[in-house]
């Protein structure tokens, strides 16, 4: 059976209210008390109720993180970095995956809540209005990590993702690449849409290049959907010298599509990601990518929370953090 407050309570001859101080950390015990409390709590596995507990101090030390896609790499660092910070301030975490879906997005975000969680850590690709809805109306703070609330309202944390793609592009354009293509996930993610696509336009126009509705290829951020862009593009009459992947992925299916065909990275076409995952540095060549700081937006979306939750000071909660580019193998 489930030990009980009671049940300590009894065993050390204390009231109910002593267990409790003791278990919060209350300093209004004596030592002798104190020991006494905690060594039945011992001997009897005792674990306190977070719920219960939640209920009394209208906190529950618990945060939701409601995550797209758990398996793929860039999430699994953001949510280390947020896990290792809530457990530096002694919270627990609750870990969903919405399968980059608005209506369950919401549906979790109403389950979270419904657990009384202290805050929510959120990844969305694309944050809609009924998002933006949510995040005004919710009861609790919400702070998005690694994506963007257009109209600013809510707390997050990223990088200047329109100043790191020109900046990668615009390496392609520097090693003399006029046929640059664009592969990307879902246009209709804000990241990928508004800011990577709208930078490697406007790299090429300040190039002089003239911009080939062709050389953009949109699907999802998979792998398979890399290999898919390159049979595509590889067939058209003037094929892509150069590629600006929006994934660490999709640069690999590039890669190795390329690769099956015959082709030579970096001598026969060039290669630049952007993410920087792990997945960069397994793959041959290594792959050029665009660093996000992934375990840092994790982390300092999470330490972001935990001033708001206790009412600290925060003087930005717009956090832009910075990013910088791995040049390695896939580029010359």
């Amino acid at each position: 059976m489930t030990v009980t407050i009671y049940d300590v309570a009894r065993e050390a001859n204390v009231s109910m209210a002593t267990v409790s101080r003791v278990v919060n950390g209350n300093q209004n015990v004596k030592p002798a008390t104190r020991k006494k409390v905690l060594e039945v709590i011992e001997r009897l596995e005792y674990r306190p109720n977070a719920v219960a507990r939640g209920l009394a101090s209208k906190k529950t030390t618990t945060v939701g993180v409601i995550i797209p896609d758990i398996s793929n790499t860039i999430y699994a660092e953001l949510a280390r970095g947020i896990e290792d910070i809530a457990t530096m301030y002694s919270y627990n975490i609750i870990l969903s995956n919405s399968d980059q879906k608005e209506d369950k997005e919401l549906e979790l975000l109403d389950t979270m809540l419904g657990k009384q969680v202290d805050g929510v850590v959120m990844m969305s690709d694309n944050v809609t209005s009924s998002i933006q809805q949510a995040i005004k109306s919710s009861p609790v703070p919400i702070v998005l990590a690694g994506s963007v609330d257009e109209k600013k309202e809510a707390a997050s944390v990223n990088i200047d993702y329109y100043q790191a793609a020109y900046e990668a592009v615009r390496i392609l354009v520097g090693n003399g690449h006029k046929r640059i293509a664009f592969v990307s996930g879902p246009l209709d993610y804000t990241i990928n849409g508004i800011y990577k696509l709208a930078a490697y336009k406007q790299v090429l126009e300040d190039a002089n290049i003239e911009l080939d509705e062709q050389l953009i290829v949109a699907g999802d951020s998979t792998y398979d959907d890399g290999i898919s862009a390159y049979e595509e593009l590889a067939v058209i009459s003037a094929p892509p010298t150069a590629y600006f992947a929006g994934s660490d992925e999709l640069a690999l299916g590039l890669i190795h599509a390329a690769q099956d065909a015959g082709k030579h990275v970096p001598n026969d076409i060039e290669v630049i990601s952007f993410e920087n995952s792990k997945l960069a540095r397994m793959v041959r060549p290594q792959l050029s990518s665009v660093a996000l700081p992934l375990y840092d937006i994790g982390a300092v979306a999470m330490r972001l929370l935990t001033k708001i939750m206790n009412k600290e000071e925060v003087a930005e909660q717009t956090v832009v953090l910075p990013h910088h580019l791995e040049i390695r193998q896939s580029t010359k």
